[in-house]
This record gives C-alpha cells, sequence and structure tokens, in this order.
C-alpha cells in the first residue's frame, strides 16, 4: 500500500504527483530532492534505492534520467515497491512511446488516467498494457523521437547492414500511423548483462550471464508466434556430453535456469526447442534466464601500477576486445579507485584516436577513462602518472582499484543464444509484418583486481 507517487525531473520539478491516501504531507517531494540531492550519508554520495525519514518510507528508481518516487508510512516491501515503479514506467512507456520528460507533460491527462487504473486508494490493481486498453479512452500525443538523444541500447541495435527504423522503438501501442494504418511489426530483443570479476594475474575468477528474451509486438488480431531457440540449448546442465569454455565457442548452450512469461506453450520446448505464444499488449520479457558456464569475456583487462618516487607512481590500463572486428562496443567507461592521498594525475592517452578521454574525480580519488567505441581485436592502452601528498607506506596495490568497466555491445551475446526463427500464424496471405530480432550485451559488474 503506498501513500503517495510522483515523477521528478533531474532539475527537481514535480512533473506528475497523485496523493492517494493523504497521509504524507504535500511537500514530500521537495524533501525527497533535496534529501537524494544531498545525500552524504554512510560516506556515499548518492542515496539508496530505499530510505526513511522522519517517519516516511520513500521508494525510488531512475528511468531514463527521470526519478520515480512512491512514499507510504507502513512497512511495505522493499521489492514489491521498486517492482511497482518499473512497471508504472513500463507501462507509460508503452502508451507514450518515448518516455522522457516533454511526453508526460504533453500526456498528463493520459497519465493520470493510467494512474487512476493502475492503483486505487494505495492498492495496485494491475500493472498489464493488455488490461489497461479496456478501461484506458485517451489518445496520447506522440513526440517526435528523431530529436531525441539515444537513451539506451535500443538506439545502437542494427540488422545486418540495414538499420532499424528511428521510430522502431518509440511507438505507441495505441496510437496509428499517419492515415490511420497500423505498420505490422514485431521486435524480439536479446539482452544479456554479464557480471565478470578477474584475479590480479588476468584469469576468470566468476562469470555469470543474466539474459533475457524481450518482445514487443505491433501486430494487429493477437496472431500465434512461434520463436525457435538452439537446438543445442540445455537447462540445468542435464544430459550435456560436453560443456565448458572453448576459443572456438563450440559446445552446447547451458542455462543453470530459467523462467517464462505466463502466456508461453511450452509443449513442443523439450522436443525441438520451440516456445509458441500469443503477445500481449506491450513490451514483456518472454523469457529468463541466468548462465553461470564459463564463456569468453568480451574484454580483457590488464593492470600494472609502478611506484615511481616517494610521492609518485604510475598507472597502465590495457584493454583488450575479445570480438570479431565485425562487432564494435560503445559508451565504454574504465573506472579505478586511486589512494586517497592522491593529489594530481597525468594522463598519457593514445594519438590518433577520437573519443577517447580521461579524468581525476579529485572527491572521489577516482580515474575514469572513456570511449565512445570499441572495435572487436583492438587494444588500448592508458597511462597516468600520479602524484601523491605523503609518502607511501606499504604496497601501492592494496590501496588502488580494483578496475570496474561499463559498455555496451549491440549485435553481440556471449551465450550464443539465438533466435533460428519466428513464425507469425497469419490468417490473411496478403500481409508480411516485419521482423526485428536483435542481440545486445552489456556489463552488470565488471571488474578486475590489481
Amino acid at each position: 500500500m503506498i501513500s503517495q507517487f510522483f515523477v521528478l525531473s533531474q532539475r527537481g520539478d514535480n512533473i506528475v504527483f497523485r496523493d492517494y491516501r493523504g497521509d504524507v504531507q504535500k511537500g514530500s517531494a521537495e524533501i525527497f530532492f533535496r534529501k537524494v540531492k544531498f545525500w552524504k550519508e554512510d560516506g556515499k554520495e548518492e542515496a539508496p534505492p530505499v530510505f526513511n525519514m522522519d517517519g516516511v518510507n520513500y521508494f525510488h528508481v531512475k528511468v531514463v534520467g527521470l526519478l520515480f518516487v512512491a512514499t507510504t508510512r507502513i512497512n511495505l516491501s522493499p521489492s514489491l515497491a521498486l517492482e511497482l515503479l518499473q512497471r508504472i514506467a513500463r507501462v507509460i512507456k508503452d502508451y507514450l512511446g518515448v518516455l522522457n520528460e516533454e511526453s508526460l507533460r504533453k500526456n498528463f491527462v493520459l497519465v493520470y488516467e493510467l494512474l487512476d487504473e493502475v492503483i486505487d486508494f494505495g492498492y495496485v490493481q494491475t500493472t498489464s498494457t493488455e488490461v489497461l486498453k479496456s478501461y484506458i479512452f485517451n489518445e496520447p500525443i506522440v513526440v517526435d523521437a528523431a530529436r531525441m538523444p539515444p537513451l539506451g541500447p535500443a538506439a545502437l541495435f542494427m540488422q545486418g547492414n540495414k538499420r532499424m527504423p528511428g521510430t522502431a522503438v518509440t511507438k505507441s501501442v495505441v496510437a496509428h500511423e499517419p492515415g490511420g494504418r497500423k505498420r505490422e511489426e514485431i521486435f524480439v530483443d536479446i539482452i544479456e548483462k554479464i557480471s565478470v570479476t578477474f584475479s590480479s594475474s588476468g584469469y576468470v575468477l566468476t562469470s555469470e550471464i543474466d539474459g533475457t528474451i524481450q518482445m514487443k509486438s505491433y501486430l494487429t488480431g493477437n496472431p500465434e508466434i512461434r520463436l525457435a531457440l538452439n537446438d543445442d540449448l540445455h537447462i540445468a546442465r542435464s544430459g550435456v556430453p560436453n560443456y565448458g569454455y572453448s576459443s572456438s565457442g563450440a559446445g552446447a548452450v547451458v542455462l543453470d535456469d530459467c523462467n517464462f512469461h505466463e502466456s508461453v506453450h511450452m509443449d513442443s520446448f523439450d522436443v525441438d526447442r520451440t516456445l509458441s505464444l500469443v503477445p500481449p499488449d506491450g513490451e514483456f520479457p518472454v523469457m529468463n534466464y541466468r548462465i553461470t558456464q564459463e564463456f569468453k569475456p568480451p574484454f580483457t583487462i590488464n593492470t600494472l601500477i609502478e611506484e615511481a618516487g616517494s610521492l609518485k607512481a604510475e598507472v597502465i590500463l590495457k584493454i583488450r576486445a575479445e570480438f570479431p572486428s565485425s562487432v564494435t562496443a560503445n559508451t565504454i567507461l574504465v573506472e579505478m579507485p586511486l589512494p586517497t592521498y592522491t593529489t594530481r594525475v597525468n594522463f598519457d592517452l593514445e594519438r590518433g584516436i577520437v573519443g577517447h578521454a580521461a579524468d581525476f574525480k579529485e572527491s572521489q580519488k577516482k580515474l575514469e577513462w572513456s570511449m565512445k567505441k570499441i572495435v572487436g581485436g583492438s587494444e588500448h592502452t592508458l597511462r597516468a602518472k600520479l602524484n601523491f601528498s605523503q609518502e607511501l607506506h606499504g604496497n601501492i596495490t592494496k590501496e588502488a582499484g580494483p578496475v570496474s568497466m561499463t559498455f555496451t555491445i549491440p549485435m553481440y551475446n556471449p551465450s550464443r543464444l539465438q533466435v533460428k526463427y519466428l513464425q507469425i500464424a497469419k490468417k490473411g496471405k496478403s500481409s508480411n509484418p516485419y521482423r526485428w530480432v536483435r542481440y545486445v550485451t552489456q556489463a552488470n559488474s565488471y571488474v578486475a583486481r590489481i
């Protein structure tokens, strides 16, 4: 049971506010934003997703730069509240097509109508886009997505040599194309978030893939979809003759565990690894899976740190892309905590490389190295000379690191899980819906010890 729901911009402006129960003060949005903006508790500079202040529990998630917040005075499950906020954001995006400050302001009547149907007197009723279509009567005001900067991996997807239509993932599930027609198309995204920990000598200590097959359908008539996966797909390592890492990428795809959306039928999954379903409106996960089988990490990280006198040291960071040259990684960021007595850092970047930058965050005592893109098979090096305010005592490697990395790699997935075909059971022979199958890999926790 929640008392209030509101959405704040990055400046703290109140875009949407709904008070369901009246038991929390009206100025809670301003109180929340001031607390989050100037958070200094527990030695951290970023507020946790859940905290209590003056007897009020605040829950928040950040979605494309917007803060979705819920408040309550009761002891509500944090997991429930955070999941609810994510689902509300997803429902609003399904209806508006584009989720940003402008689209929320232009469609505030529709957004409030959605909130009144999703939550009644603080109690959740439904977060299903399919169910809400029966109760929502306002049409969305479409915001031009072409003027917007890309806000996530969706903007990076490619289909062969053909780039996705600009409006591919920014369409409302209820709005029609100009002329009253609706473009028949379906999107299937295989999104994998990987967690890897390297030892100081470069060996993989732990590795895990959290993956999901997301689907978003713009098909009329709710036709049945058949989705075929790898023939050599195995679950829970049962009956696998050979699993394990090999540089050639051979071997079966082994899932430790997985779960499916309620609309998925598993009748022939054990026989030919085919899923059949009638997709509901909106974006939804067809399948979630987890893999702990060893895989080839997309990047290797080598770090060398050496003393260069009593008040100086040198750091050499080397990143190598281990994926094919036909693949390009985007928005790469490498971070490395430095000793607390570091006062200045001088960087030596590779010459002739566009889009590389390095910075020393003095308040956080952290080195940041950002790259716009890295082509597969390439190697990049950063040299940094550190200056200290006091003499070194003991081993410097114990006071620096570990090195962490974030990145996005479109059209690449380390698990090798593939969609073999996407079959649509359409009654009319004249229509041929567009099918888009896209892959993306993102870093969840990519850490190298030094």
